[in-house]
């Protein structure tokens, strides 16, 4: 995203635990779509394998030459400044397919949701494999938008075996993937093929370290709510300055991402238990309200920046270019990326962890509850006319000769083999180390959406990440010594918010639930404490009314003697 590939949270946890984080097409015509084959007549999938063979639009194996247009439903994803690039070249030349991406610039649960609506559809469309985006996705399956996929699959065996149930994380197999029966919708991509392709982005609050040190602070000894708030608080009294302009204590980036992971120091999850072995959604609970109260505090008192929540990207990256944030709130390598230009600029001033902060509930010697998982859903709906040429696509994308191309480049341009491993040439490493405005990479086709949809995250185990510079290395290396004491522990629990979804109230309980975050953002900008627990009560209120009891009951009559996810960590 950016890279932001946010967290793996299930479609409640994205509302809650990230409450208040986070937030190309042509005219559809589904009469006459010749790559629907698979999907048409109720014969079942021996009478729909039939139909895709029968098809007409066999661009693929007649190696037609097609177009193909992506939604990469990502906030700040973006393109270069060509437009077919060396690595898309390479695409068309093995696949026959000529790919053209559109990009998503506001929120991505909007994008998805009005796609389908106003059937202003692309040809594919991948995006986070998680939280209302997941739940637009499907949504669309359930209307009947989406290619089944099953009468294909025989044919490109890199899809089928990213959607093995042995591949998927067992909620999302359970709600996504396997929740159709015979049919298959969503094609599922970067979940690590192994575990020691497993990527943990480090989320957390990162300081400039001149700034800590003007402070007379050292972010390791911050570990509390009070030793965060009184941090900020020493920051926002030294009264620093950057071109004459204030330096904002505590920023992130475009709509509030991600500076809400506060949340970790109040509740463990998006549901807790409440002492008698039952569960209720967090939001319900006197921890939300503390929470809420504390960014409300930060609000009030300047300690949070006022545009958090409204800024774009472009306008978040601005700020700390110009050095305006002291502390950020995100993942590891987004701020990296950001404050690239300012610490040339400016040695010695470098974003280190803040902490580890105290996490609630958990024990000291805990590791981080992380749940390692992929960040693409890929579907190919009713407006594409070449679905085989698609597949083809997204077959070859997902091989080992596609991944490698998209991840390292074309061999003998942009790297080479040594010892049989990728090592990038020199002159394409420096070209694209000197370039802090990532252009250079994308105008190669790097980072432009092809690695959304490579398959199974084989990184480590293909030759690792060729491109990341050594101090990059050595910073992420040192976050990860600090924030990661324990190590990590993969969370293979079951997820409360996945079992609330399959209630018989959800449908007229998740508009409520989903005023989650909008809520949040009202009650913290409110004038006092009792007005922000009036709006936060007010829509407590609401849930109730669409059927919250009854919902969270069923959660609770179906999770009863199995292992629950109450302690989570972004990642």
């Amino acid at each position: 995203m950016w890279n932001k590939r946010r967290t793996l949270v299930s479609s409640a946890l994205a509302v809650t635990l990230f409450g208040g984080l986070l937030a190309g097409c042509s005219d559809n015509g589904n009469g006459g779509n010749g790559g629907n084959a698979g999907t048409t007549g109720n014969a079942g999938n021996g009478g729909n394998k039939g139909n895709a063979e029968a098809n007409g639009d066999n661009a693929a194996s007649s190696n037609k030459p097609v177009t193909v247009k992506i939604l990469h439903n990502w906030n700040g994803s973006s393109a270069g400044d060509v437009d077919m690039t060396p690595i898309a070249e390479a695409i068309k030349e093995k696949t026959g397919v000529t790919v053209q991406f559109d990009y998503t610039k506001g929120s991505e649960v909007e994008k998805v949701n009005t796609i389908f609506a106003t059937q202003d559809l692309p040809d594919i469309y991948t995006g986070p494999a998680w939280g209302g985006e997941l739940d637009g996705i499907v949504k669309a399956a359930k209307e009947d938008q989406l290619v089944d996929l099953a009468p294909y699959l025989d044919k490109y065996p890199n899809l089928a075996k990213e959607i093995d149930k042995e591949n998927v994380p067992p909620a999302l197999y359970d709600k996504a993937i396997g929740a159709f029966g015979d049919k298959k919708y969503l094609l599922y991509q970067n979940q690590p093929a192994s575990d020691k392709d497993a990527l943990d982005w480090l989320y957390g609050f990162y300081v400039r370290k001149d700034i800590a040190a003007k402070v007379g602070v050292d972010p390791q000894s911050v570990h509390t709510k009070d030793d965060l708030y009184n941090f900020l608080k020493k920051i926002k009294d030294a009264g620093l300055q950057e071109n004459g302009l204030p330096v904002i204590p505590l920023g992130g980036f475009h709509a509030g991402w991600a500076v809400g992971i506060g949340n970790m120091m109040f509740y463990g999850s998006d549901y807790i238990d409440k002492g008698d072995g039952t569960l209720e959604h967090t939001f319900m609970s006197k921890q939300y309200e503390e929470y809420t109260l504390y960014y409300r505090k930060l609000i009030s008192e300047g300690l949070l920046d006022q545009e958090a929540f409204t800024q774009t990207d472009p306008i978040a990256n601005e700020k700390i270019k110009q050095g305006r944030i002291a502390v950020l709130a995100a993942h590891y390598p987004a701020i990296l990326d950001a404050s690239k230009d300012y610490v040339k600029a400016h040695p010695g001033s470098d974003y280190v962890p803040v902490g580890p902060l105290d996490r609630a509930g958990a024990e000291a010697d805990r590791p981080a509850d992380l749940a390692i998982q992929g960040n693409n859903v890929t579907v190919i709906t009713k407006k594409n006319k070449n679905v085989d040429a698609s597949l083809k696509l997204l077959d070859f994308l997902a091989s080992d000769e596609g991944f490698k191309l998209v991840h390292y480049g074309i061999e003998g341009v942009h790297y080479d083999m040594v010892d049989g491993k990728p090592v990038a040439k020199k002159e394409m490493f420096d070209k694209f180390n000197a370039d802090t405005t990532g252009k250079a990479k994308k105008n190669e086709g790097f980072g432009i959406g092809f690695e959304s949809m490579s398959g199974l995250d084989r990184t480590v185990t293909l030759g690792g990440d060729i491109w990341a510079d050594q101090d990059r290395i050595a910073a992420m290396d040192n976050a990860r010594k600090i924030l990661r004491p324990n190590g990590i522990k993969v969370i293979s629990a079951y997820a409360a918010g996945d079992v609330l979804a399959k209630s018989p109230q959800y449908e007229s309980l998740k508009p409520s639930m989903d005023q989650i975050t909008t809520v949040w953002q009202q009650a913290i900008f409110t004038k006092s404490d009792a007005a922000a627990l009036k709006v936060i009560n007010e829509l407590r209120e609401q849930m109730n009314k669409t059927g919250y009891a009854d919902a969270i009951k069923y959660v609770n009559e179906n999770l009863k003697g199995k292992e629950v996810v109450t302690l989570q960590m972004p990642n």
